[in-house]
């Protein structure tokens, strides 16, 4: 969030109005819309996770041990099989 001066950015109109309620303190104006970004949506970790998982599971079907998985991506053996378990059944929902 960035700070804008209210002389550049409003019209005078608009300024004298809102002096008449505030006057040199900082005021939050939220944006319009009322829908926040996601988790990981404005910063690309969201993807980032989802091609990691796409992945790991690519190197399940290719043969990769749930062990191996372990190993390579640094993750707990319940992770692993939670997302080769999600991806599977997503990929199975995409296929009918």
């Amino acid at each position: 969030m960035s700070y804008k001066n209210g002389k550049e950015v409003l019209p005078p109109h608009l300024l004298k109005e809102l002096q008449k309620y505030i006057q040199g303190e900082l005021v939050y104006i939220p944006k319009q819309t009322n829908r926040r970004a996601g988790w990981g949506e404005a910063n690309g970790s969201r993807l980032a996770l989802a091609e990691r998982n796409e992945e790991i599971y690519r190197l399940y079907e290719e043969g990769y041990s749930f062990e191996e998985l372990e190993q390579i991506y640094n993750l707990s053996m319940d992770s692993i099989r939670k997302i080769i378990y999600k991806t599977r059944e997503h990929q199975n929902d995409v296929k009918q």
